[in-house]
């Protein structure tokens, strides 16, 4: 199950960051059609957020798509945007080769913010796909 963790500094609204966040678990894997994202009162109360928050950025995911509310259960996923190098284990391969170059990163004195930047620009450098959304 997906924790969500909020960037008090971000100018991305909060529920657009739980957006995200839900975005980002399909896109890898660690969401798929079906899993139950968490309760509404439960988010609200890890968070400290008003749970009409937790509700909005749910509603979007419906919209977009890739979840759907049951009544008296719960939102479950439905969609999802993984890719299909998934299965393949090119992505995990990725992943342990990305957490080496991030240690690297920060062996070398590179804050978080320093790594996002050098990320992003690298990102609008390449030819590489910009929809990260």
């Amino acid at each position: 199950m997906i924790e969500f963790v909020l960037d008090g500094r971000s100018r991305v609204a909060t529920y657009m960051q739980l957006v995200v966040q839900v975005k980002q678990a399909l896109r890898v894997g660690l969401l798929r059609p079906g899993d139950q994202l968490p309760k509404v009162r439960d988010v609200a109360e890890a968070l400290a957020i008003n749970p009409n928050t937790v509700l909005k950025a749910y509603r979007e995911l419906v919209l977009a798509g890739l979840a759907e509310g049951r009544p008296g259960v719960g939102t479950f996923v439905t969609g999802t945007l993984a890719g299909p190098s998934l299965g393949s284990g090119s992505q995990a391969r990725l992943r342990d080769e990305l957490v080496a170059w991030l240690e690297r990163a920060e062996a070398a004195g590179m804050s978080a913010d320093d790594v996002a930047a050098l990320i992003e620009t690298t990102i609008r450098g390449t030819r590489v796909p910009h929809d990260l959304s």
